[in-house]
């Protein structure tokens, strides 16, 4: 287990900086952002017999071959979803923001100028709410890939899959399985205390009981030393369940065993998590994972999209590259129906929603969204879905 998180506490911070770089990006300088406002049915009307010009800001141009990488790997994703559209043309024009919140301002204010009906992108929260406020005075909506609900609302929508798009999931098909009563475990970093946020509101508005909330620092001993009162506390609670925020690459695989060691049984209090746990696979083998519940994108479509990707561009695609496809599908969509208000807020909120490159999700009036999830079972060391993905919404599942 030593390599798998730092001991030196400081060396931890910074690793688990780079561990929750998907997770938490958009969580950043969350307290700095503040929400354009636009009011009423926000958005540049279209001419439905001509080309739909969507302006893509990508976070290339720096000297970050990784951060370059990403970029690419974005327009891709884009250009192959325009290429999936029946009837619709897309004008795409990609703009660098070298994850500069600054840049990404002066390139929307650019788009703008160039004629641009709705902006795509870009990737960081402080970027995406510059760029909202930069353009509410056109009234453009902004399909930001950002999962920060704080920047969420006016002319700024986010594509990311949100901590409580996921446990509103959860809670709900735990609810189904008679389990109401949770303790909160989280790491204590950003993206722990935003999770555990997130799963709070989940259980409370389903009308469940936080039993209680422990938190851990992150690193291999701070989980050693806090998982004896950790499972004492959960044992005193009455808890059905933990709820769980870290990650299988970072110290969720850790903390389940030193959890099982202390005594607490998964038969009988199942950990939850907000996190993918498939992203490593062979955390399915662990005692202490056993019977754990976590929630999945539908796995056919995240398939066959990865494979289209892979077939046309001879790599597989980053993470956030399906959520650039998304944000095209849904343009695509709507500008199909031949409204001149297909882009306005209105059409962007439809209840019905749209067909993403791993699921159905849609688009909320506050600016945040929802997406059809799995809820998937670690059952005999593999995993198993127990609740497929909704096809259309309406249903139980988020």
């Amino acid at each position: 287990m030593s390599a798998r998180l730092p001991s030196h506490p400081a060396t931890a911070r910074s690793f688990a900086a780079r561990i929750f770089a998907f997770a938490a990006i958009a969580f950043l300088a969350a307290c700095e952002l503040s929400i354009p406002e636009t009011g009423g049915n926000a958005g540049q009307q279209i001419d439905p017999s001509a080309p739909v010009q969507v302006a893509l800001l990508v976070p290339g141009g720096t000297e970050a071959a990784e951060v370059n990488a990403i970029a690419a790997s974005i327009e891709n994703a884009a250009r192959l979803a325009i290429a999936d559209l029946d009837g619709v043309e897309i004008d795409l024009r990609v703009y660098n923001t070298a994850r500069d919140a600054g840049q990404a301002s002066q390139m929307a204010a650019t788009a703008v100028a160039d004629g641009a009906k709705i902006i795509l992108g870009p990737l960081d929260a402080a970027s995406a709410n510059a760029v909202g406020v930069t353009v509410a005075p056109a009234r453009i909506n902004v399909l930001a890939f950002s999962n920060n609900p704080a920047i969420a609302g006016g002319n700024v929508f986010v594509l990311g899959n949100t901590f409580g798009n996921v446990s509103d999931r959860l809670v709900s098909y735990a609810g189904t399985q008679g389990i109401n009563q949770f303790m909160i475990v989280h790491q204590d970093d950003l993206a722990g205390s935003v999770g555990r946020d997130s799963i709070a509101t989940s259980i409370r508005s389903a009308g469940g009981t936080v039993s209680g909330v422990e938190a851990y620092p992150f690193s291999q001993e701070g989980i050693f030393a806090r998982a004896s009162a950790i499972a004492a506390a959960t044992n005193a609670s009455g808890a059905q369940a933990i709820f769980v925020t870290d990650n299988v690459a970072g110290g969720l695989p850790i903390l389940a065993t030193s959890l099982e060691d202390q005594g607490l049984n998964p038969a009988n209090t199942p950990l939850i998590g907000i996190t993918r746990w498939d992203a490593a696979p062979q955390a399915a083998s662990l005692p202490g994972m056993q019977g754990g519940l976590f929630a999945m994108a539908n796995a056919g479509r995240e398939a066959a999209f990865r494979n289209r990707y892979e077939a046309s561009y001879g790599s597989a695609p980053h993470p956030l590259a399906s959520i650039a496809y998304d944000g095209i599908a849904a343009i695509g969509a709507l500008a199909a129906t031949g409204d001149r208000d297909a882009l306005t807020t209105g059409s962007l909120t439809r209840a019905s929603g749209f067909a993403g490159a791993t699921g159905i999700f849609r688009l909320r009036r506050d600016g945040t969204n929802q997406r059809a999830l799995a809820v998937a079972r670690i059952v005999n060391n593999q995993i198993a879905i127990v609740d497929p993905a909704p096809q259309s919404f309406g249903r139980g599942g988020s």
